[in-house]
């Protein structure tokens, strides 16, 4: 008959990792790969990307209140633009049109988006907004 020692056999309790120690270790790399997303983001320059998509799409939110573009509210979409670049915003219905910001050069990103516009107190007509984004 063979005899077996304790030392042919792993305790469990050797073999167990804290589970607090695991939860912490996979929450820092999680962290960590959330932090490096971020900044590399920031770090490389985008020049092919069109930067008046989402500036549209953040102004159009910007000056409507309840879904309804606001003319009077044009200037407040100007702070929808990317850090470091200028925006020029263009409101135009088929009888009216406003405009916010500096004249864009011919080069500048641009995007368009459909709005109801309020042209007056109870009167909304269709419209589109325009973005023109550059550095």
């Amino acid at each position: 008959m063979s005899r077996w020692s304790d030392s042919d056999f792993p305790h469990p309790e050797r073999a167990q990792v804290e589970p607090l120690a695991a939860l912490a270790a996979v929450f820092a790399v999680g962290v960590a790969l959330s932090a490096y997303a971020g900044l590399l983001g920031d770090v490389i320059p985008t020049p092919d990307r069109n930067l008046a998509d989402p500036a549209v799409e953040r102004a159009a939110r910007a000056i409507s209140e309840t879904g309804v573009a606001d003319p009077q509210s044009l200037a407040a979409g100007l702070r929808a633009g990317p850090a470091g670049y200028r925006v020029n915003l263009t409101l135009r219905t088929a009888d009216e049109s406003w405009q916010a910001g500096p004249t864009p050069p011919p080069s500048a990103d641009a995007a368009r988006r459909a709005v109801s516009v309020r042209v007056a107190p109870g009167s909304v007509r269709p419209g589109r907004l325009r973005a023109e984004v550059w550095s």
